[in-house]
């Protein structure tokens, strides 16, 4: 049995990632706020990954569940994030600020840390893939806490891959950058003003000429990206290198 546990898997590029893993016989548990009545045969929980201490609490059982099954393989996709308000940093109010913090790289690296404690003596496949974007390279008019907590999730990916080097059995860590997919967010993006975003009208452009890749497409890249193993541990990976 092949484990896999995504977070915010309920919409999305989660769902799609969810729907594949689990038509690739997986056996999946979705952490997301919300339950989507049209996954089948997944274990979802719901929980509110920007709470740090409900998500403690709920990665700790879901991974004591999975070890108790004896599975050959266990991955973690930190897969939930959030744009924030986008806006001038001064606009943004401190509760969003401290939201977003979280929920894009607060939670994901306590998630690695109970990740990489929980399998210390597990001898099987263990993998994180980070899904992070190509605005941790960036800097965005608007997307001060986006930038920077991706920025921060690449940078503790790195890190964690050097920690396991001398491990006799390491986790292999990648941090993927999806591109730009037809989400929620997305719509999200294309609501905003010149003077929250001043690049919207580039996102309103992409959408017009049918530039934006759908989650199911971004999903098969993600998959192909983990199965790679030709891959180092560390690396920073985009999946327009892989169409």
């Amino acid at each position: 049995m092949k484990a896999i546990i995504i977070t915010g898997g309920s919409k999305g590029l989660g769902k799609s990632l969810v729907t594949l893993y689990n038509t690739e016989g997986y056996k999946v548990y979705s952490l997301a706020r919300t339950i989507n009545s049209e996954l089948k045969d997944v274990n979802q929980i719901s929980v509110d990954l920007s709470n740090v201490s409900d998500s403690q609490l709920v990665l700790n059982k879901v991974m004591d569940e999975i070890l108790n099954q004896n599975p050959s393989s266990i991955t973690l996709i930190n897969n939930a994030g959030t744009l924030g308000k986008m806006d001038t940093l001064q606009e943004i109010p401190s509760e969003n600020i401290e939201t977003t913090v979280s929920l894009n790289y607060t939670t994901p690296m306590i998630f690695c840390s109970i990740f990489s404690k929980k399998l210390e003596n597990y001898k099987g496949v263990k993998k994180i893939r980070n899904i992070s974007s190509g605005a941790a390279n960036g800097a965005y008019h608007g997307w001060s806490v986006y930038c920077s907590t991706k920025s921060a999730m690449d940078s503790f990916t790195k890190v964690l891959a050097i920690e396991q080097e001398n491990n006799l059995s390491p986790i292999h860590v990648l941090s993927i950058y999806p591109g730009v997919i037809d989400t929620e967010m997305q719509a999200e993006i294309r609501k905003s003003t010149q003077e929250q975003f001043s690049n919207v009208e580039r996102f309103i452009e992409m959408k017009k000429n049918n530039d934006l890749s759908t989650p199911e497409q971004i999903a098969n890249l993600v998959y192909k990206i983990d199965h790679d193993v030709s891959i180092k541990n560390g690396e920073i990976t985009d999946v327009r290198d892989f169409y």
